[in-house]
Protein backbone atom coordinates (compact mmCIF):
# COMPACT_ATOMS: atom_id res chain seq x y z
CA UNK A 1 0.00 0.00 0.00
CA UNK A 2 1.84 3.38 -0.91
CA UNK A 3 1.19 6.57 0.70
CA UNK A 4 -2.12 7.46 -1.50
CA UNK A 5 -3.67 4.34 -0.93
CA UNK A 6 -2.96 4.92 3.15
CA UNK A 7 -4.32 8.73 3.18
CA UNK A 8 -7.62 7.25 0.59
CA UNK A 9 -8.13 4.57 3.70
CA UNK A 10 -8.11 6.36 6.49
CA UNK A 11 -10.26 9.05 4.89
CA UNK A 12 -12.55 6.58 3.72
CA UNK A 13 -12.70 5.36 7.72
CA UNK A 14 -13.02 9.49 8.53
CA UNK A 15 -15.96 10.24 5.60
CA UNK A 16 -19.37 10.38 7.44
CA UNK A 17 -17.86 12.25 9.51
CA UNK A 18 -16.85 15.47 7.19
CA UNK A 19 -20.25 14.74 5.80
CA UNK A 20 -22.04 15.21 9.56
CA UNK A 21 -19.76 18.31 9.79
CA UNK A 22 -20.35 20.14 6.61
CA UNK A 23 -24.12 18.79 6.77
CA UNK A 24 -24.16 20.97 10.75
CA UNK A 25 -22.04 24.05 9.17
CA UNK A 26 -24.51 24.25 6.16
CA UNK A 27 -27.82 24.05 8.40
CA UNK A 28 -26.67 27.00 10.81
CA UNK A 29 -25.69 29.09 7.70
CA UNK A 30 -28.92 28.19 5.91
CA UNK A 31 -30.77 28.86 8.91
CA UNK A 32 -29.36 32.13 9.97
CA UNK A 33 -29.54 33.26 6.00
CA UNK A 34 -32.94 32.64 5.67
CA UNK A 35 -34.00 34.33 9.39
CA UNK A 36 -32.63 37.54 7.97
CA UNK A 37 -34.51 37.46 4.61
CA UNK A 38 -30.97 36.97 2.67
CA UNK A 39 -32.23 34.44 -0.96
CA UNK A 40 -29.68 32.03 -1.30
CA UNK A 41 -29.26 28.30 -1.83
CA UNK A 42 -27.16 26.17 0.58
CA UNK A 43 -25.48 22.98 -0.39
CA UNK A 44 -22.36 20.85 1.34
CA UNK A 45 -21.03 17.60 0.84
CA UNK A 46 -17.60 15.53 2.16
CA UNK A 47 -15.25 15.12 -0.69
CA UNK A 48 -15.91 12.52 -3.05
CA UNK A 49 -13.46 9.52 -2.27
CA UNK A 50 -12.75 8.84 -6.04
CA UNK A 51 -12.24 12.51 -6.84
CA UNK A 52 -10.08 13.21 -3.81
CA UNK A 53 -8.04 9.61 -4.89
CA UNK A 54 -7.36 11.45 -8.49
CA UNK A 55 -6.34 15.06 -7.01
CA UNK A 56 -3.88 13.52 -4.47
CA UNK A 57 -1.59 11.43 -6.98
CA UNK A 58 -2.40 14.27 -9.25
CA UNK A 59 -0.85 16.91 -6.53
CA UNK A 60 1.79 14.68 -5.42
CA UNK A 61 3.46 14.31 -8.30
CA UNK A 62 4.59 17.75 -7.87
CA UNK A 63 4.51 17.95 -3.99
CA UNK A 64 6.63 14.57 -2.98
CA UNK A 65 4.37 14.10 0.11
CA UNK A 66 6.32 12.52 2.86
CA UNK A 67 3.27 11.23 5.36
CA UNK A 68 -0.51 11.28 5.27
CA UNK A 69 -0.50 14.24 7.60
CA UNK A 70 0.96 16.43 4.71
CA UNK A 71 -1.93 15.17 2.85
CA UNK A 72 -4.40 16.35 5.51
CA UNK A 73 -2.95 20.09 5.47
CA UNK A 74 -2.73 20.41 2.16
CA UNK A 75 -6.31 19.22 1.14
CA UNK A 76 -8.63 21.56 2.44
CA UNK A 77 -11.86 21.23 1.10
CA UNK A 78 -12.71 17.36 2.57
CA UNK A 79 -15.65 19.26 3.79
CA UNK A 80 -16.99 22.00 2.20
CA UNK A 81 -20.34 24.32 1.81
CA UNK A 82 -21.42 26.27 -1.08
CA UNK A 83 -23.70 29.20 -0.86
CA UNK A 84 -25.01 30.64 -3.94
CA UNK A 85 -26.56 34.04 -3.56
CA UNK A 86 -29.58 34.83 -5.35
CA UNK A 87 -28.52 38.69 -4.72
CA UNK A 88 -24.52 39.40 -5.35
CA UNK A 89 -24.84 42.30 -3.01
CA UNK A 90 -26.00 40.35 0.22
CA UNK A 91 -22.35 39.27 0.32
CA UNK A 92 -21.55 41.16 3.06
CA UNK A 93 -24.38 40.26 5.24
CA UNK A 94 -23.33 36.72 4.52
CA UNK A 95 -19.37 37.56 5.49
CA UNK A 96 -21.32 38.56 9.07
CA UNK A 97 -22.65 35.74 9.64
CA UNK A 98 -19.98 33.08 8.56
CA UNK A 99 -17.97 35.40 11.26
CA UNK A 100 -20.93 35.04 14.10
CA UNK A 101 -21.36 31.89 13.38
CA UNK A 102 -17.78 30.50 13.07
CA UNK A 103 -14.32 29.68 14.53
CA UNK A 104 -11.83 31.41 11.46
CA UNK A 105 -8.70 29.42 10.72
CA UNK A 106 -7.17 31.91 8.33
CA UNK A 107 -8.47 35.46 6.15
CA UNK A 108 -10.96 34.85 3.40
CA UNK A 109 -9.91 34.14 -0.02
CA UNK A 110 -11.11 36.81 -2.32
CA UNK A 111 -11.09 35.11 -6.06
CA UNK A 112 -11.06 38.64 -7.90
CA UNK A 113 -11.75 39.25 -11.17
CA UNK A 114 -8.22 38.59 -13.74
CA UNK A 115 -7.23 36.06 -11.43
CA UNK A 116 -7.62 33.42 -14.18
CA UNK A 117 -4.36 31.68 -15.87
CA UNK A 118 -6.04 31.86 -19.56
CA UNK A 119 -5.97 34.70 -21.84
CA UNK A 120 -9.17 35.22 -21.09
CA UNK A 121 -11.18 38.72 -22.24
CA UNK A 122 -13.85 38.39 -19.27
CA UNK A 123 -12.75 38.31 -15.75
CA UNK A 124 -12.99 35.04 -14.84
CA UNK A 125 -14.08 33.09 -11.45
CA UNK A 126 -14.72 35.44 -8.44
CA UNK A 127 -15.79 34.37 -5.27
CA UNK A 128 -14.79 34.01 -1.85
CA UNK A 129 -13.88 31.16 -0.40
CA UNK A 130 -14.14 30.75 4.09
CA UNK A 131 -11.74 28.29 6.10
CA UNK A 132 -13.56 27.82 9.27
CA UNK A 133 -14.57 25.44 11.99
CA UNK A 134 -17.50 24.84 13.92
CA UNK A 135 -17.78 27.10 17.24
CA UNK A 136 -17.58 24.39 20.35
CA UNK A 137 -20.80 26.53 22.30
CA UNK A 138 -22.89 25.43 19.13
CA UNK A 139 -22.56 21.89 19.62
CA UNK A 140 -24.27 19.76 21.86
CA UNK A 141 -22.09 16.99 24.15
CA UNK A 142 -22.23 14.03 21.57
CA UNK A 143 -21.33 16.81 18.50
CA UNK A 144 -18.36 18.55 19.98
CA UNK A 145 -15.82 16.16 18.07
CA UNK A 146 -16.68 18.02 14.82
CA UNK A 147 -15.59 21.20 16.28
CA UNK A 148 -12.11 20.13 15.17
CA UNK A 149 -12.95 19.81 11.12
CA UNK A 150 -11.80 22.11 8.97
CA UNK A 151 -14.76 23.41 6.95
CA UNK A 152 -14.38 25.52 3.44
CA UNK A 153 -17.19 27.86 2.72
CA UNK A 154 -17.04 28.83 -0.80
CA UNK A 155 -19.86 32.23 -1.75
CA UNK A 156 -20.63 33.15 -5.34
CA UNK A 157 -23.81 33.96 -6.95
CA UNK A 158 -26.11 31.32 -8.39
CA UNK A 159 -24.91 32.09 -12.06
CA UNK A 160 -21.24 32.42 -11.37
CA UNK A 161 -21.43 28.68 -8.80
CA UNK A 162 -22.99 26.99 -12.17
CA UNK A 163 -20.39 28.30 -14.50
CA UNK A 164 -17.76 27.33 -12.36
CA UNK A 165 -18.99 24.01 -12.07
CA UNK A 166 -19.53 23.46 -15.40
CA UNK A 167 -15.56 25.46 -15.94
CA UNK A 168 -13.96 22.91 -13.11
CA UNK A 169 -15.21 19.83 -14.40
CA UNK A 170 -14.20 20.04 -18.11
CA UNK A 171 -10.79 22.08 -17.72
CA UNK A 172 -9.41 19.83 -14.43
CA UNK A 173 -11.73 16.58 -15.22
CA UNK A 174 -11.56 16.60 -18.97
CA UNK A 175 -12.93 12.65 -19.34
CA UNK A 176 -11.82 13.31 -23.53
CA UNK A 177 -8.33 15.04 -23.20
CA UNK A 178 -7.31 18.85 -23.15
CA UNK A 179 -9.74 21.14 -24.01
CA UNK A 180 -9.04 23.10 -27.74
CA UNK A 181 -8.68 26.54 -27.97
CA UNK A 182 -12.29 27.38 -29.13
CA UNK A 183 -13.48 25.34 -25.98
CA UNK A 184 -11.68 27.57 -23.76
CA UNK A 185 -13.00 31.04 -25.89
CA UNK A 186 -16.16 29.50 -25.28
CA UNK A 187 -15.98 28.90 -22.00
CA UNK A 188 -14.70 32.88 -21.79
CA UNK A 189 -17.98 34.39 -23.68
CA UNK A 190 -19.91 32.09 -20.75
CA UNK A 191 -18.06 33.77 -18.18
CA UNK A 192 -18.60 37.54 -19.93
CA UNK A 193 -22.59 36.15 -19.69
CA UNK A 194 -22.71 35.28 -15.87
CA UNK A 195 -21.03 38.73 -15.19
CA UNK A 196 -23.84 40.14 -17.34
CA UNK A 197 -26.03 38.04 -15.19
CA UNK A 198 -25.09 39.30 -12.18
CA UNK A 199 -25.62 42.92 -13.34
CA UNK A 200 -28.76 41.79 -13.95
CA UNK A 201 -29.55 40.68 -10.63
CA UNK A 202 -28.32 43.73 -8.77
CA UNK A 203 -30.41 45.86 -10.79
CA UNK A 204 -33.18 43.27 -10.00
CA UNK A 205 -32.82 43.43 -6.56
CA UNK A 206 -32.99 47.01 -6.67
CA UNK A 207 -36.37 46.61 -8.36
CA UNK A 208 -37.55 44.63 -5.72
CA UNK A 209 -36.62 46.65 -3.38
CA UNK A 210 -38.33 49.45 -4.87
CA UNK A 211 -41.67 47.65 -5.62
CA UNK A 212 -42.34 46.53 -1.64
CA UNK A 213 -41.49 50.42 -0.51
CA UNK A 214 -44.54 51.85 -2.17
CA UNK A 215 -46.52 53.66 0.82
CA UNK A 216 -49.95 51.22 1.28
CA UNK A 217 -48.04 48.04 -0.20
CA UNK A 218 -48.57 45.15 2.03
CA UNK A 219 -45.16 43.20 2.53
CA UNK A 220 -45.64 39.54 1.80
CA UNK A 221 -42.97 37.94 3.17
CA UNK A 222 -39.87 38.55 5.39
CA UNK A 223 -37.58 38.25 2.39
CA UNK A 224 -39.63 41.40 0.62
CA UNK A 225 -39.32 42.85 4.56
CA UNK A 226 -35.50 42.23 4.22
CA UNK A 227 -35.52 44.95 0.96
CA UNK A 228 -37.26 46.66 1.75
CA UNK A 229 -35.06 47.76 5.23
CA UNK A 230 -31.99 47.69 3.19
CA UNK A 231 -33.24 50.41 1.10
CA UNK A 232 -35.52 52.43 3.79
CA UNK A 233 -32.63 52.34 6.84
CA UNK A 234 -30.60 54.60 4.51
CA UNK A 235 -32.77 57.28 4.91
CA UNK A 236 -33.34 57.46 8.51
CA UNK A 237 -29.31 56.81 9.14
CA UNK A 238 -26.27 58.35 9.15
CA UNK A 239 -24.69 54.63 9.40
CA UNK A 240 -24.54 52.76 6.29
CA UNK A 241 -26.66 50.19 5.96
CA UNK A 242 -23.85 47.75 5.65
CA UNK A 243 -22.89 48.48 8.95
CA UNK A 244 -25.52 46.83 10.81
CA UNK A 245 -26.77 43.17 10.54
CA UNK A 246 -30.93 42.79 10.14
CA UNK A 247 -30.91 40.03 12.60
CA UNK A 248 -34.42 37.83 12.71
CA UNK A 249 -36.59 39.31 10.05
CA UNK A 250 -38.57 36.24 9.96
CA UNK A 251 -39.62 37.03 13.50
CA UNK A 252 -40.11 40.57 12.62
CA UNK A 253 -42.35 39.99 9.76
CA UNK A 254 -44.44 37.48 11.79
CA UNK A 255 -44.97 40.21 14.60
CA UNK A 256 -45.64 42.68 11.67
CA UNK A 257 -48.29 40.37 10.24
CA UNK A 258 -49.85 39.46 13.76
CA UNK A 259 -50.92 43.63 14.03
CA UNK A 260 -51.83 44.03 11.00
CA UNK A 261 -48.68 46.71 10.25
CA UNK A 262 -46.71 45.12 7.35
CA UNK A 263 -46.97 48.45 5.10
CA UNK A 264 -44.30 50.81 4.92
CA UNK A 265 -46.31 53.23 5.80
CA UNK A 266 -46.90 51.65 9.46
CA UNK A 267 -43.54 51.07 9.06
CA UNK A 268 -41.83 54.20 8.90
CA UNK A 269 -42.69 55.91 12.01
CA UNK A 270 -40.34 53.11 13.62
CA UNK A 271 -37.73 53.46 10.84
CA UNK A 272 -37.34 56.88 12.19
CA UNK A 273 -36.19 56.21 15.92
CA UNK A 274 -33.51 53.64 14.45
CA UNK A 275 -30.95 56.66 14.64
CA UNK A 276 -31.28 57.81 18.33
CA UNK A 277 -30.73 54.10 19.23
CA UNK A 278 -28.10 53.58 21.41
CA UNK A 279 -27.05 50.33 20.74
CA UNK A 280 -25.49 49.13 18.10
CA UNK A 281 -27.81 45.68 17.74
CA UNK A 282 -29.60 44.22 15.02
CA UNK A 283 -32.37 46.13 13.17
CA UNK A 284 -35.01 43.86 13.72
CA UNK A 285 -34.39 43.55 17.31
CA UNK A 286 -34.50 47.31 17.40
CA UNK A 287 -37.89 47.60 15.78
CA UNK A 288 -39.10 44.70 17.97
CA UNK A 289 -38.53 46.95 20.96
CA UNK A 290 -39.98 49.72 19.31
CA UNK A 291 -43.19 47.55 18.56
CA UNK A 292 -43.54 46.09 22.00
CA UNK A 293 -43.32 49.02 23.73
CA UNK A 294 -45.21 49.05 27.13
CA UNK A 295 -47.89 46.82 25.55
CA UNK A 296 -48.02 43.50 27.49
CA UNK A 297 -50.28 41.85 25.60
CA UNK A 298 -48.03 42.40 22.51
CA UNK A 299 -44.73 40.73 24.46
CA UNK A 300 -46.86 37.70 25.10
CA UNK A 301 -47.76 38.03 21.07
CA UNK A 302 -44.41 38.31 20.59
CA UNK A 303 -43.04 35.23 22.88
CA UNK A 304 -45.32 33.17 21.13
CA UNK A 305 -44.03 33.73 17.83
CA UNK A 306 -40.69 33.00 18.95
CA UNK A 307 -41.89 29.20 20.57
CA UNK A 308 -43.18 28.54 17.03
CA UNK A 309 -40.19 29.61 15.85
CA UNK A 310 -37.80 27.47 17.61
CA UNK A 311 -35.71 25.03 16.36
CA UNK A 312 -35.88 21.46 15.82
CA UNK A 313 -34.63 20.16 19.66
CA UNK A 314 -34.62 23.74 21.56
CA UNK A 315 -35.33 23.74 25.23
CA UNK A 316 -39.01 23.51 26.12
CA UNK A 317 -39.32 26.97 28.28
CA UNK A 318 -43.07 26.81 28.33
CA UNK A 319 -43.72 24.73 30.97
CA UNK A 320 -40.68 26.31 33.25
CA UNK A 321 -40.66 27.90 36.37
CA UNK A 322 -37.98 30.47 34.39
CA UNK A 323 -40.89 30.90 32.22
CA UNK A 324 -43.39 31.96 34.34
CA UNK A 325 -41.23 34.03 36.14
CA UNK A 326 -40.31 35.89 33.25
CA UNK A 327 -43.85 36.69 32.63
CA UNK A 328 -43.97 38.30 36.05
CA UNK A 329 -41.02 40.17 35.26
CA UNK A 330 -41.61 41.48 31.68
CA UNK A 331 -45.39 42.49 33.74
CA UNK A 332 -43.15 44.43 35.93
CA UNK A 333 -41.23 45.93 32.89
CA UNK A 334 -44.43 46.83 31.02
CA UNK A 335 -45.30 48.98 34.08
CA UNK A 336 -42.32 50.44 34.22
CA UNK A 337 -42.42 51.81 30.57
CA UNK A 338 -45.89 52.94 31.15
CA UNK A 339 -45.35 55.08 33.50
CA UNK A 340 -42.13 56.53 32.35
CA UNK A 341 -43.60 57.28 28.49
CA UNK A 342 -46.72 58.61 30.62
CA UNK A 343 -44.59 61.26 32.27
CA UNK A 344 -42.32 62.07 29.48
CA UNK A 345 -45.95 62.68 27.76
CA UNK A 346 -45.50 63.97 24.55
CA UNK A 347 -41.16 64.44 24.27
CA UNK A 348 -41.30 60.99 23.05
CA UNK A 349 -41.46 59.72 19.43
CA UNK A 350 -43.82 56.66 19.37
CA UNK A 351 -41.60 53.90 19.74
CA UNK A 352 -38.68 55.71 20.41
CA UNK A 353 -36.28 53.37 22.82
CA UNK A 354 -36.92 53.41 26.66
CA UNK A 355 -33.26 54.34 27.50
CA UNK A 356 -32.85 57.15 25.20
CA UNK A 357 -36.28 58.46 26.69
CA UNK A 358 -34.96 57.78 30.13
CA UNK A 359 -31.62 59.88 29.14
CA UNK A 360 -33.77 62.95 27.61
CA UNK A 361 -34.98 63.25 31.32
CA UNK A 362 -33.89 63.59 35.13
CA UNK A 363 -36.24 60.84 36.22
CA UNK A 364 -33.62 58.62 37.64
CA UNK A 365 -31.33 58.61 39.80
CA UNK A 366 -27.29 58.05 38.87
CA UNK A 367 -27.48 54.07 41.03
CA UNK A 368 -31.12 53.56 39.23
CA UNK A 369 -29.93 54.59 36.12
CA UNK A 370 -27.38 51.64 36.21
CA UNK A 371 -30.03 49.24 37.45
CA UNK A 372 -32.56 49.74 34.25
CA UNK A 373 -28.90 49.22 32.30
CA UNK A 374 -28.60 45.55 33.83
CA UNK A 375 -32.48 45.38 33.80
CA UNK A 376 -32.72 45.65 30.32
CA UNK A 377 -30.13 43.60 29.43
CA UNK A 378 -32.23 41.35 31.33
CA UNK A 379 -35.49 42.06 28.79
CA UNK A 380 -33.39 41.85 25.96
CA UNK A 381 -32.58 37.89 27.04
CA UNK A 382 -36.18 36.88 27.75
CA UNK A 383 -37.42 38.73 24.45
CA UNK A 384 -34.86 38.19 22.13
CA UNK A 385 -32.08 35.24 23.68
CA UNK A 386 -31.54 32.57 25.95
CA UNK A 387 -33.89 32.17 29.80
CA UNK A 388 -32.11 33.83 32.69
CA UNK A 389 -32.19 31.67 35.44
CA UNK A 390 -35.18 31.46 38.03
CA UNK A 391 -32.91 32.94 40.56
CA UNK A 392 -32.10 36.25 38.74
CA UNK A 393 -35.48 36.75 37.07
CA UNK A 394 -36.77 36.97 40.64
CA UNK A 395 -34.10 39.75 41.92
CA UNK A 396 -34.56 41.38 39.04
CA UNK A 397 -38.22 41.74 38.89
CA UNK A 398 -37.88 42.52 42.96
CA UNK A 399 -35.73 45.43 41.44
CA UNK A 400 -37.55 46.52 38.73
CA UNK A 401 -40.57 47.15 41.08
CA UNK A 402 -39.31 48.70 43.61
CA UNK A 403 -37.40 51.70 41.15
CA UNK A 404 -41.37 51.82 40.14
CA UNK A 405 -42.58 52.05 42.92
CA UNK A 406 -40.18 54.48 44.04
CA UNK A 407 -40.65 56.62 40.72
CA UNK A 408 -44.30 56.52 41.47
CA UNK A 409 -43.77 58.27 44.86
CA UNK A 410 -41.14 60.40 43.72
CA UNK A 411 -44.06 61.82 40.77
CA UNK A 412 -46.88 61.57 43.22
CA UNK A 413 -44.97 64.17 45.88
CA UNK A 414 -44.09 66.49 43.13
CA UNK A 415 -47.81 66.62 42.20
Amino acid sequence: MDLIDEFIAQYTKEYDFYAEASRLAAEMLESDLRAAGVRSLVTFRAKSITRLEEKCRKRHRGKKYQTPAQIYDDIVDLAGVRVALYYPDESDQLDKAIGRLFRPLEPKKEFAPGASTQPNRFPGYTATHYRVQLAESDLSESQQRYSLARIEIQVASVLMHAWSEVEHDLIYKPLQGELSEQEHRILDQLNGLVHAGEVALQLLQKAAELRVSSGERVITNHYDLAAFLLNRIGMHSEEPVTDAELGRVDLLFELLLALDLNTPTALDPYLEILQIELERRPIAEQLVDGLLGDNLGRYTLYRRIREDHQPPGGRPVTESQAYDESGRFLAEWSEFEADVRDHVGPMQLRGAPIMWILQQSDLLTEDEQDEITWLRRVRNHIVHGEMPSVSLLERASSQLAAITSDLRQRRSQSA
